[in-house]
């Protein structure tokens, strides 16, 4: 195929996409679907081969996705059901006393936002906030900040959260190391947003609130035990399966069945599917909810999961049509005789959908897919495939502003005007997407 044919349809793709989401606003799991259709007809795919490209990326990559998301969405919505983020952000705000409440905070939100949702994180735990801020007399952003950037690292780069889950897969990064580079990654990205950075944004004045109820610090110990239980088992597993695995493919030791058996117990299905009937039992039938609650509860959750899933798909339909048209190769090549590197494409792709259509959801899928078709030759060690990955998830976060339904989320939840909240949360989120990208170029360089 001739490359300025190829040059034309990544570009006009890319435009395409971004006009059916702003001007038409045609939801996403369309536009990326045309999208990629557009782009292998115009880079001279037959008929046939476009729609063998729509089958093989769509199956290929919700084969994983689905299970994954779907049983998270399960599992998160059993945590709110029962009260246990509150909970454990009252036990952290406890145990670490007024001093180190914002760091509770923090905390809070980057372990939270494993199972749930970086909106359902936001209005469950927002009460808290509004009632530290006004027994501390301090501006809400003060305590607001730390939570938010806790909620968003933890969103962005660990799964088994949606998007990293998609983007692990579309570029075959293990999970397990996933996990672990996110956590190694985020933790000290969010320590220094989220305490630090956070901070040289926040207004001096006091907010004033009419109506917020006085913080209750009761909360259930029992109930905040279980909570770290079921999360912690299920990554541990993960973490465990995925580490011997790597060890017997690399010959450091013999395989057994004991290892079969520990990968198959720490593969994300099977660990993902103990922890949500140990949500289902810890969770829900030992704190009194009925047979039928937890039903609802479980297919209430399945709602906003199914559109996840579907656009997932969607962003591995442009990844199967980037790579049969040949784009991956030419942009590789491209990349070989040039200075930037695969860690620094993946970031500034992800920045460009972000900032023009607002999803960080979209502008994971779209980068993932473009850089999936570059990187499928590469000889990429697996470190430097989730290093790429965690470029993408940072371009991701950068500039939430008015397009981003995340930004009208805090806007409302903190009673702010659209400017204040272009110069906290916005400011707050590129903030976390230039450091967090910043330390993953240290990294991809030095390893």
């Amino acid at each position: 195929m001739d490359e300025l044919q190829l040059i034309f349809a990544i570009i006009s793709g890319i435009a395409l996409l971004l006009l059916l989401i702003i001007r038409v606003k045609l939801n996403a799991f369309l536009s990326l679907l045309i999208t990629s259709i557009w782009v292998g007809i115009v880079a001279g795919l037959s008929l046939d081969m476009v729609i063998e490209s729509i089958s093989k990326g769509m199956g290929g990559t919700l084969a994983f996705v689905a299970t994954i998301v779907g049983l998270g969405a399960i599992f998160g919505a059993l945590l709110e059901h029962s009260g246990g983020a509150q909970g454990l952000a009252k036990y952290l705000l406890e145990k670490g006393g007024e001093q180190k409440s914002r760091l509770a905070l923090l905390v809070t939100g980057f372990i939270v936002s494993i199972p749930v949702f970086f909106d359902v994180g936001i209005i469950i735990l927002f009460p808290i906030v509004k009632a530290l801020a006004r027994k501390a007399k301090e501006n809400v952003l003060y305590y607001a900040l730390p939570l938010l950037t806790g909620l968003a690292v933890t969103h962005s780069f660990i799964p088994p959260t949606p998007g990293p889950v998609a983007v692990a897969d579309i570029l075959s990064v293990d999970l397990g190391y996933a996990i672990v580079v996110g956590v190694l990654l985020g933790l000290p990205v969010a320590l220094i947003c989220g305490l630090i950075m956070s901070k040289w944004i926040t207004p001096d004045e006091i907010t004033e609130f009419e109506e917020v109820e006085e913080l209750d610090q009761k909360y259930d110990p029992g109930l905040v035990k279980m909570i770290f239980l079921v999360l912690g088992l299920p990554i541990g597993f993960i973490l465990l399966g995925s580490f011997l695995q790597t060890l017997a493919n690399e010959g450091v030791i013999e395989s057994a069945a004991y290892i079969d058996i520990l990968s198959f117990i720490g593969h994300p299905f099977v660990a993902l599917i103990m922890a949500t009937l140990m949500a289902l039992y810890f969770l829900g039938v030992r704190r009194g909810a009925t047979k039928q609650e937890l039903f609802d509860v479980s297919n209430r959750s399945l709602g906003p999961a199914g559109s996840i899933i579907l656009i997932t798909g969607a962003g591995g339909v442009l990844k199967q049509m980037m790579i049969n048209t040949g784009i991956g190769d030419m942009i590789g090549a491209a990349m070989e005789t040039s200075a930037m590197s695969v860690v620094v494409l993946a970031y500034l792709v992800a920045v460009l959908v972000r900032v023009m259509q607002g999803s960080a959801t979209v502008a994971m899928l779209t980068a993932a897919g473009i850089v999936a078709a570059v990187i499928v030759d590469m000889d990429l060690s697996m470190l430097d495939k989730t290093l790429v990955m965690m470029a993408i998830a940072a371009g991701s976060i950068v500039l939430s502003h008015v397009n981003d339904s995340g930004f009208w989320l805090v806007n409302r939840y903190l009673n702010q005007s659209v400017q204040q909240t272009l110069r906290s949360w916005t400011v707050q989120s590129t903030l976390i997407s230039v450091t967090s990208f910043v330390l993953i170029f240290i990294a991809y360089l030095i390893l």
